[in-house]
């Protein structure tokens, strides 16, 4: 595929670069490579999001095409993606690559007028705990609709594609997982130093403040955790509701808890560097970015055991059962105690996280996909 010959379209992110979600750091990392690889890309961005990108039409080599939106959850996501397929429908691109099931509501109308789309399936969005029977009926929808119309599926894990599978015989759908960049661990400590954390004595979790993420577990375990070791948790809402800021209150209130915020660049790589342990206490997952750039760090994890986590194939006395605070709390009480992992352990939890989910596989493999729905053989 020679650059600028076959044009896609992309939405279902919020946008990219420093934009907090998975879903945006997967688009990130993949268009950035499939561009080097000569596609034509275009992203539609939401401009509550990208307000540090304005005047910033082109990066990377990726187009972006900013459209407002109302930031009220529910709402903003199938207004956007309203927006972006009128514009498909104008330019016609060769390929709409479009991310998630709530804009998938979209395909209907895209393949109605004869294009081609993709949809990649990044989570069972419907199983969230913060959505309601009206928004999980429509993501419901948009799930039946990106099955029976797109040219092809992609998801990220097995457990998705087996769960899928069963609900849609005789479709077929691709894996494709979510990769990851590896960073060179960061010995500056002036960040997590300016916020009163020692290295090697805090316990790590990112992540969005919805309920799903099962963040309140963490601090309510830490919380009565006999330990001088410190709570941090990276991330924030994207919507302030009556559980994230139920969740900032039950953090207050223990002082050595710790919200940073969104952050970013440097300073996500100082919080990582030095973390003694990295939880990830998730009721529900598509296939955890955050758990792969902890593994890619080499520190010690303790995880949920919902499906996707398990699939990453960590040794069994890293998963505790989702919910279990009892469990939980066992399981935090020993790791802190063993301490950081022995260098030859890390060193092979890195090689291994570089070799099974590199990136720029991924985006040849997706460039793969992009290729047999043009000639036809989707």
């Amino acid at each position: 595929m020679k650059k600028k010959e076959q044009k896609i379209y992309v939405f279902g992110t919020r946008g990219f670069p420093n934009v907090q979600g998975g879903v945006e750091k997967h688009c990130e990392q993949l268009y950035i490579r499939l561009a080097r690889l000569g596609c034509n890309i275009t992203v539609f961005t939401r401009k509550p999001y990208t307000s540090h990108l304005k005047g910033v039409n082109e990066w990377q080599g990726i187009k972006f095409i900013p459209l407002w939106c109302p930031k009220l959850e529910g709402i903003e996501t199938v207004f956007h993606s309203f927006l972006a397929t009128i514009i498909c429908l104008i330019h016609r691109p060769d390929i709409i690559h479009i991310h998630n099931i709530g804009p998938g509501l979209m395909v209907g109308i895209l393949k109605f007028f004869r294009l081609k789309v993709i949809v990649t399936y990044h989570s069972i969005n419907y199983h969230h705990e913060k959505w309601k029977k009206l928004p999980k009926l429509l993501l419901k929808i948009g799930e039946f609709l990106c099955v029976k119309l797109a040219n092809k599926v992609i998801v990220l894990s097995q457990s998705t594609k087996t769960f899928l599978e069963n609900r849609f015989s005789g479709k077929d759908f691709q894996i494709i997982p979510n990769g990851m960049e590896i960073l060179e661990r960061a010995s500056k400590k002036a960040y997590i130093e300016s916020i009163g954390l020692t290295p090697g004595k805090y316990i790590l979790s990112v992540g969005r403040f919805v309920p799903e993420k099962g963040l309140h577990h963490l601090i309510s375990v830490f919380s009565n955790l006999q330990t001088d070791w410190k709570l941090v948790i990276a991330g924030d809402a994207d919507h302030e509701t009556p559980y994230s800021r139920q969740l900032k209150s039950q953090a207050a209130d223990n002082s050595n808890v710790m919200l940073t915020g969104f952050i970013q660049g440097e300073a996500l790589n100082e919080i990582y560097s030095h973390a003694g342990l990295f939880v990830l206490p998730s009721y529900h997952e598509g296939f955890p970015i955050v758990l792969l750039e902890a593994l890619s760090y080499g520190l010690s994890v303790i995880v949920s055991s919902i499906a996707p986590n398990i699939e990453i194939g960590l040794d069994e006395n890293r998963y505790f059962a989702v919910g279990d605070e009892k469990a939980l709390a066992q399981k935090l009480d020993d790791w802190i105690k063993k301490g950081p992992m022995p260098r030859e352990e890390q060193a092979k939890q890195i090689e291994m996280i570089t070799q099974k989910y590199n990136w720029n596989n991924i985006a040849e493999q997706t460039l793969r996909v992009y290729e047999s729905v043009l000639v036809g053989k989707e």
